[in-house]
């Protein structure tokens, strides 16, 4: 048996689709007998569960996680364990003890302002098509919180496809590609895995096809949620002091929970944060070359 560990520094990392790494384990007759630490290669939740099955990965343990998540894993026979938290080595002990279950913990910002927050670490800059916030609304090129039944069909719903594909605003700035990054995005189509808008433009399409799409902030990642503009005396919150405008960073929540922010103002004694996707309320276009279909 081989379990993952969404892995930082020793801990469970608690944003399953922000991990940069995952600690591997393989099991032979209840005990651990070998290790190793993988990187997810920046290719972000839409992709992991993909990454994972390759790695003939049969458990995974992490903090929090989106239903999309939820259901690529589920199509990729893995089992979750959710909710976990601490040391990454003893969470695998007491799972294989019988004594970690699954908290289902669903990543879901909705209020977050209600709850304590520490501010743990700066947020990369990156637009990556499948790195996705898991929230409410926050869908991500690569996933969302959805888990519904897909709203369209196509002869490729339900199949684990490998597209590149190029991103950009209506000013002509690429935000994201996979072409530079050598490496095509992996996801199962209709499972929750990407925006709407893109997932669709997939589902018919032919190995070897190529598309121009452009989707409505409504296919893509919504319209900004004023509920996720929240302001945090900064008294409160150890480390703000430093932070700028426009800034992105990562909060955690009183779970210790982490999920990415922007510095949205800041005066001498409060800081306000949106928790918005950066992409929120923009219409984005797609280059999409369907690689192949597994």
């Amino acid at each position: 048996m081989k379990i993952a560990v969404t892995y930082e520094n020793g801990n469970v990392f608690q944003h399953f689709g922000r991990t940069e790494n995952f600690k591997v384990y393989t099991v032979e007759d209840g005990k651990v007998v070998s290790s190793e630490v993988i990187s997810s290669n920046g290719i972000g939740h839409g992709a992991l569960a993909g990454l994972l099955a390759q790695q003939v990965i049969d458990v995974l343990i992490c903090g929090g996680i989106g239903d999309g998540a939820k259901n690529a894993l589920m199509n990729a026979g893995i089992t979750l364990c959710s909710g976990a938290e601490g040391d990454a080595d003893q969470a695998v002990e007491a799972y294989l003890k019988g004594e970690l279950t699954s908290a289902d913990i669903t990543c879901d910002h909705h209020d977050h302002h209600e709850e304590g927050h520490e501010c743990c670490g700066e947020h990369d800059e990156d637009h990556e098509c499948c790195g996705n916030h898991d929230s409410e609304g926050e869908q991500g090129c690569c996933g969302h919180c959805g888990g519904a039944e897909p709203a369209f069909t196509g002869k490729n719903v339900g199949k684990t496809c490998r597209v590149h594909y190029k991103g950009t605003l209506n000013d002509g700035t690429q935000f994201d590609s996979s072409y530079d990054r050598g490496q095509p995005l992996e996801f199962i189509c209709g499972a929750g895995m990407m925006i709407k808008g893109f997932d669709a433009a997939v589902a018919d399409m032919e190995v070897g096809e190529t598309k121009n799409v452009h989707l409505m902030p409504e296919e893509a990642y919504g319209m900004p949620d004023p509920r996720q503009v929240f302001a945090v005396p900064m008294a409160e919150l150890p480390g703000s002091e430093g932070l700028e405008k426009g800034q992105r960073v990562y909060l955690q929540d009183m779970s210790g929970r982490a999920f990415p922010v922007t510095v949205a103002d800041k005066t001498d004694t409060m800081i306000t944060f949106d928790a918005n996707h950066e992409m929120a309320g923009k219409e984005l276009n797609f280059l999409i070359e369907l690689v192949e279909v597994l």
